[in-house]
């Protein structure tokens, strides 16, 4: 009488295949980050934390530069950009270095009114 041999198949292929396809999959995927133009030096404040929902307005402000959704832009572009907007009862996040000049703000500011925009956020870092 022969004795069978009992067949067991061999996975350390299919752990290499299975570990290869994770590999590929986490460097090719794309992680998302805010969609942010400018690199700003934020003022600290202790003021109340809010959750961003998408499609807001994002309007960053440094010394040179001015971007509006992750774009730089001018001053004239941002004005035609905020007339072509319907919701008025959008939220703005308004990003501004803590080194800009208030007359800077204060033109944007002064487009935002005029286009009845006035649920304005300003964002800071935590104060430690």
């Amino acid at each position: 009488m022969k004795k069978r041999e009992i067949l067991t198949p061999d996975i350390t292929p299919l752990i290499d295949v299975v570990f290869i396809l994770l590999i590929f999959f986490i460097v090719s995927s794309v992680f998302k980050k805010d969609e942010l133009a400018l690199v700003l030096n934020l003022p600290s404040s202790t003021a109340q934390e809010i959750e961003l929902k998408e499609k807001e307005l994002v309007i960053e402000l440094d010394g040179e530069k001015l971007a509006l959704f992750g774009k730089e832009t001018t001053l004239e572009e941002l004005e035609k950009e905020i007339e072509l907007i319907d919701n008025k009862q959008k939220n703005i996040i308004f990003r501004i270095d803590k080194d800009v000049k208030y007359e800077k703000i204060v033109e944007i500011l002064e487009i935002l009114q005029k286009n009845d925009f006035f649920n304005i956020s300003l964002v800071t870092e935590p104060k430690k």
